[in-house]
């Protein structure tokens, strides 16, 4: 049976999670306060990049299952409202910015409707759904609240929507929770049809889990970039090391990549504002780990440009300089909190002369940092060049004729900033090659 669904925010969760659950079978209303996402959306064109998202958009607009308003009474319709709002890092704190997510519950009272759903999806500090909660009891006492949180990667986003690891719900123990856990199965039908995993648990527990994974990644991620640090200092092979261990099952060898770190806007300021809170909440000494895990992350970028100056005989001013890569990670043109952006004006500011390029994030790179020299393509940015930084494991960058690239550089010199490249084979071709971690 169709389902009528309003998704409340239209940035990257809601777009696409307002597309998924269109091609699902459901109705779904996108509401967004920016009227130039609206029509962007309503077009069939998101706002960013990634992956199967354009075909699915216009396929769904097409069908007219999926639409998209910046007037909040169109979301009246729907039984079910899901709250996809962003939650950054509040500027100058540690601490999750949730005025919008505040502003779409203040939005949705003046709509929702006797037995409607609402469904929180943004990642949140914990103890905000149980606020959120007494927020609708009051303005409607039928109407009940779950928290169903988002396990999105940005490039895979509409695989992880139609086929994630797991579903979480977080509803009240009572009969409103029976019913909460009864519509949103009916909502994910075919998700949980397929063998996905369902915990139905309390409020706290299902928003402490995406804080908690996310977490538990960073910690793994900066694990390895710490040894890193102590295969530089002792001789050893960071990769050759994730590869010993991680054939014990306990560890696994997922995220044991050492390299220049995590980024984006996730992980960074989720482990910052789940800190935050702890601290809030007067149990911080059991995140202080966390402050470590940060600092090992933000220490990779400063690492790199030591190495930077190392391969350039002690100086990069005045030196032509080639990054690829700008987004935060492959298959995104996210720019938040890039690790590649960060080191490209930290050798921008010490006096170095560097171009940048990437498949998809120049836009976005550009208008954070509009110093920076940006290009389209590998040889442009090569040109000349005097090092050459691979900092984004996008593929074509990974898979470059390390022949090829040579005939349009001036010095055959590379650092692997995320371990990607086959190091025999740059070797061979006359290149010096550089990495944290590797001798």
């Amino acid at each position: 049976m169709t389902l009528h669904i309003s998704v409340i925010g239209c940035g990257y969760l809601g777009a696409v999670h307002a597309a998924c659950m269109a091609a699902l079978g459901h109705d779904v209303i996108g509401v967004d306060v920016d009227a130039r996402k609206v029509e962007a959306l309503a077009g069939g064109k998101p706002p960013f990049f990634e992956p199967e998202l354009p075909e699915l958009l216009a396929e769904t607009v097409a069908t007219g299952r999926l639409q998209f308003s910046s007037d909040i009474t169109d979301a009246a319709a729907a039984t079910i409202h899901f709250i996809c709002v962003g939650t950054p890092q509040k500027r100058g704190e540690n601490k999750a910015d949730l005025r919008a997510v505040d502003a779409a519950m203040t939005a949705l009272l003046a709509v929702v409707k006797p037995g409607d759903l609402v469904v929180g999806k943004s990642t949140v500090p914990v103890g905000t759904a149980e606020r959120l909660a007494e927020m609708l009891a009051e303005a409607e006492p039928t109407a009940t609240l779950a928290w169903n949180p988002e396990f999105l990667r940005e490039g895979h986003a509409v695989k992880d929507t139609f086929h994630p690891d797991r579903l979480v719900y977080g509803v009240p123990d009572d009969a409103a929770g029976e019913r909460a856990t009864a519509l949103l199965s009916r909502v994910y039908a075919k998700t949980l049809a397929d063998g996905t995993p369902l915990i139905v648990t309390d409020y706290s527990t299902a928003q402490l889990v995406k804080v908690a994974a996310n977490s538990f990644l960073a910690t793994k991620i900066s694990f390895i970039n710490a040894m890193a640090e102590l295969c530089e200092a002792t001789g050893g092979d960071v990769v050759q090391l994730a590869n010993a261990i991680g054939h014990d099952a306990r560890i696994g060898r997922q995220f044991l990549n050492a390299g220049l770190g995590f980024g984006g806007g996730c992980l960074p300021k989720d482990i910052r504002a789940f800190m935050a809170r702890a601290g809030e909440l007067g149990v911080d000494q059991a995140l202080t780990f966390l402050r470590e895990v940060d600092s090992i992350n933000l220490r990779r970028r400063v690492r790199m440009v030591d190495l930077a100056r190392e391969v350039c005989d002690g100086s990069i001013v005045g030196r032509r300089i080639a990054v690829l890569g700008a987004a935060f990670k492959p298959e995104s043109d996210d720019v938040r909190d890039s690790p590649a952006l960060s080191v490209a004006a930290q050798m921008s500011l010490q006096g170095a002369d560097v171009v940048v390029t990437d498949p998809k994030a120049i836009e976005n790179a550009a208008a954070k940092w509009p110093d920076l020299r940006f290009v389209e393509t590998v040889e442009e940015a090569v040109a000349d060049a005097e090092l050459v930084l691979l900092l984004t494991e996008w593929k074509q960058y990974v898979s470059l004729d390390p022949t090829e690239v040579k005939r349009w550089v001036k010095l055959p010199r590379i650092l692997d900033g995320r371990n990607a490249l086959d190091v025999e084979a740059w070797r061979s071709a006359g290149w010096t090659y550089r990495a944290l971690g590797r001798r």
